[in-house]
């Protein structure tokens, strides 16, 4: 793999893994403002567990998606079609 390959893609790791930050970042305050809302009024139920918990699985596949990359990136993909071209040889 060449230098500039390898540039690129430790480059789309740092972009991914900046963006999940950032969607942590906005996950945690708009959610903790709902949460300051949803006490702070006359409504008897707890309605900010619906966006919380759906938001928070999204929020779950993205983590999976970029801290697994190690294990599960391109690379990964490139070594397993390596392994059945050898096996159907």
């Amino acid at each position: 793999m060449e230098k500039d390959e390898k540039y690129l893609k430790a480059k789309r790791r740092v972009q991914n893994l900046k963006a999940f930050y950032l969607h942590l970042t906005v996950f945690i305050l708009v959610n903790s403002m709902l949460i300051f809302i949803n006490f702070n009024s006359d409504y008897g139920n707890w309605w900010f567990l619906y966006p919380l918990g759906g938001w928070g699985i999204g929020l779950l596949v993205h983590a999976i998606t970029t801290l697994a990359y190690g294990r599960f990136g391109s690379d990964w993909e490139e070594k397993k079609i390596k392994e059945y071209m050898d096996q159907d040889r």
